[in-house]
């Protein structure tokens, strides 16, 4: 299976913050925020469409999301998601008394994910804290 390790960085989006103010349960939101962000090297590594799947995995959890090509000149081996449940899914839960999680310079492995599906907001929270 093709994959690349990438560190990852989290934050905010204009995207993200629009979506935001038209709910987090919103098409916008989603399509803003389900997303990773790489290198046009890392996209040509994983042989992946533009807006094609892919699963994110760190030591914390794993999630699919959609995968582009970053307008900003991300170099090969970052990647970056916008702040939200997608991406908090891959944050370790440790905050080491501070409030807040380390959301940089994540471990993290991409791999196509093609024929999976991005979970939507309603998904991620019923397996989340649905009773196992």
């Amino acid at each position: 299976m093709t994959l690349v390790k990438v560190r990852l960085v989290s934050g905010r989006s204009i995207g993200q913050g629009k979506g935001k103010e038209l709910g987090k349960f919103s098409q916008q939101y989603f399509q803003s925020v389900a997303i990773c962000e790489l290198s046009s090297d890392d996209m040509n590594i994983l042989a992946v469409p533009e807006g094609g799947n892919v699963r994110v995995k760190t030591d914390f959890g794993d999630v699919v999301v959609k995968a582009y090509t970053s307008k900003q000149s991300l170099p090969k081996g970052i990647a970056f998601m916008p702040y939200g449940p997608w991406a908090n899914r891959l944050t370790d839960p440790e905050t080491h008394g501070s409030g807040m999680p380390s959301l940089k310079g994540i471990e993290a492995e991409v791999s196509p994910a093609l024929k999976e599906e991005v979970p939507t907001l309603e998904t991620l929270v019923k397996n989340l804290y649905s009773e196992k």
